[in-house]
């Protein structure tokens, strides 16, 4: 099984990425390819003995989803050239060296399975923070489980996903493309699993860190549903995130934010709507996140 690894980076953690492609290149069994895309940045040389490292430089950053997109093609048309695709923070290190080789054997012995999320765990602490766990019981990070999303950052994919249902949506730029994806694959009929063995390491970090955090997640929000679901579900699932939100008690910058990202979500295209069957919306309840939250 022929794996190779995407890595988004905006140049800006030379260091990092340097032992991160260092910990791609020590996983046992046959060397993985890695694309290395600079988001609208130059790109530090990068040779690693032994290992196919590609290489492609946007002249702007056009966002993650559509940064990881272009590695997916630095592998041929939908990535055929491989059967897996890892795709890494540029920050993150891969903690075993036998990651790549679970993940070979993960996909080979359960054909339906189409996307494999790691587990995330600081690298001082070993802590996994609850958001890192892609399931609402998320208070024991260490229990591996099927689940309805993934991670990002930290997962592998079979590339047989992305022939089936596309790429990641380009125009999310940030935030909730994973799930746009993880949506339409269990609605082709593949499978997710959350695999606590697989780790990456990655600092804990707060996604409100990012400066258009709360707009984006706000109008992606609108989007994913206005895409995915069936229409008699948008009002409601929209309808809860936005009563969680205020639940929440943002602050006033934050929710003016949020709200602007709202409308903005209802008042531009959000690309082709492919409503989910009602046989995956039944799917996704019995693995226990009903696509109301």
């Amino acid at each position: 099984m022929r794996v190779g690894a995407v890595v988004l980076t905006m140049g800006n953690r030379p260091d990092e990425l340097r032992a991160l492609l260092d910990s791609v290149a020590k996983q046992h069994g046959d060397p993985i390819a890695i694309a290395v895309v600079g988001n609208g940045s130059p790109l530090p040389e990068l040779a690693v003995p032994g290992v196919d490292v590609r290489t492609v430089e946007l002249p702007e950053n056009v966002g993650i989803p559509a940064g990881r997109n272009v590695g997916i093609e630095a592998f041929g048309p939908g990535g055929s050239e491989v059967d897996v695709l890892l795709f890494l923070d540029d920050d993150g290190l891969l903690a075993r060296e036998d990651t790549a080789e679970l993940c070979r054997k993960a996909f080979a012995e359960d054909p339906g399975l189409g996307i494999i999320s790691f587990r995330i765990a600081d690298p001082e602490t070993g802590e996994t923070q609850r958001r890192h766990v892609p399931r609402l019981r998320a208070s024991d990070p260490m229990r591996s489980s099927r689940v309805t999303t993934f991670l990002g950052g930290a997962n592998a994919v079979r590339t047989k996903v992305f022939e089936e249902v596309g790429g990641l949506p380009d125009d999310f730029f940030y935030a909730h493309e994973e799930t746009d994806l993880a949506w339409r694959a269990l609605d082709a009929g593949w499978l997710i699993d959350y695999r606590s063995d697989m780790v990456l390491f990655h600092p804990t970090t707060a996604p409100a860190r990012h400066a258009v955090y709360h707009r984006m997640v706000a109008r992606n929000r609108v989007w994913l549903a206005r895409r995915n679901l069936p229409a008699l579900l948008v009002p409601v699932y929209l309808g809860v995130w936005f009563l969680l939100t205020l639940a929440r008690r943002p602050s006033r910058p934050a929710l003016r934010a949020w709200l602007g990202g709202f409308k903005e979500g209802w008042a531009t295209p959000c690309g082709p709507r492919r409503p989910m069957k009602w046989a995956t919306v039944w799917r996704l309840t019995r693995l226990g996140r009903p696509p109301v939250i």
